[in-house]
């Protein structure tokens, strides 16, 4: 064969990354997540915080045991396993129990917006983990959706920043290490295993807190309390974050979270309905810019 004929004949093509099912898996991991504020609120009607993390913690670690042992998964190598830790400490253990304990005296819809600055947070952890730099049009479109959800923050506070705050801005901070750490994770491990060798590393402290938590406070058995802790420990301690971690590692770290945009708003849906609060005057502004900054970062170059 002639160095002409091979020029003329097809050449193989590079497998695209599958972007389209990466965002849709992302999107659905974020709408599954905009469930679990009122998931909480729900279990925290009969459990105190302390019970409702532990069990929450506990029953996704007992679950991700028996997944693993079906799909009999080896172990995490050891370059792995500083990287699950981080997941543990931020997506399993702080994250929930901060949000738990805000969720106590902040109402659903104010704490959900708050949590809106995840996304910034989590592109940024990324981009210091990674060493991959988004556009200036992909941080300008996430510094205007964060910047939207702040000033709908204050605007709801009046100016002054509250406890339950504090908790939430901490909470965003070890939820954005999670992820960040959960999504360059899952470039070599299944989703699904990310998250399910996390909680598994997690179980030693879910068991304690469970037996300390159902030992310290009162326990009040109802319909809405045990539906709002399974959702908290199958969806958003578990099976949320096995469609968050794949669509992660197909259209990358930041590109995904600022799919997160949405959440909020999507809770403040779920409030009204599920909670019966009351929806926010300045709620529907917010949702239009956060929509938009949402639209510009998915088309923006990372």
């Amino acid at each position: 064969m002639t160095a002409q004929d091979s020029a003329i004949l097809p050449q193989p093509v590079a497998p695209r990354r599958p972007a389209a099912s990466g965002t849709a898996l992302a999107a659905l991991a974020v709408v599954s997540f905009s469930l679990s504020f009122p998931a909480t609120a729900w279990s925290l009607t009969g459990f105190g915080p302390w019970s409702a993390t532990g069990l929450r913690g506990a029953l996704a670690g007992l679950s991700a045991v028996l997944h693993l042992a079906a799909v009999r998964a080896p172990l995490p190598q050891r370059r792995h396993w500083p990287g699950l830790l981080v997941v543990s400490a931020g997506c399993v253990l702080g994250f929930p129990l901060l949000t738990t304990f805000a969720l106590r005296t902040s109402s659903t819809a104010h704490s959900a917006v708050v949590i809106g600055v995840l996304p910034l947070a989590t592109a940024a952890v990324a981009a210091l983990r990674t060493g991959r730099r988004p556009s200036g049009a992909f941080w300008g479109a996430a510094l205007a959706g964060a910047g939207a959800v702040l000033a709908f923050t204050l605007v709801q506070s009046h100016g002054r920043p509250t406890v339950a705050d504090l908790y939430l801005f901490v909470a965003v901070l070890l939820c954005a290490a999670g992820y960040a750490e959960g999504g360059r994770l899952a470039r070599d491990l299944p989703g699904a295993q990310v998250i399910a060798w996390a909680v598994v590393a997690a179980l030693p402290a879910t068991l304690l807190t469970t037996a300390l938590g159902l030992g310290a406070e009162p326990v009040r058995l109802g319909a809405k309390a045990l539906v709002g802790l399974v959702y908290t420990a199958a969806v958003s301690q578990l099976g949320g974050f096995v469609l968050w971690y794949r669509g992660m590692a197909r259209i990358g770290v930041p590109r995904a979270s600022q799919l997160q945009l949405a959440q909020p708003l999507l809770t403040l849906v779920w409030s009204v309905l599920l909670l019966g609060e009351q929806l926010p005057a300045a709620a529907p502004a917010t949702a239009v810019v956060v929509l938009v900054c949402i639209a510009v970062t998915q088309r923006a170059r990372t």
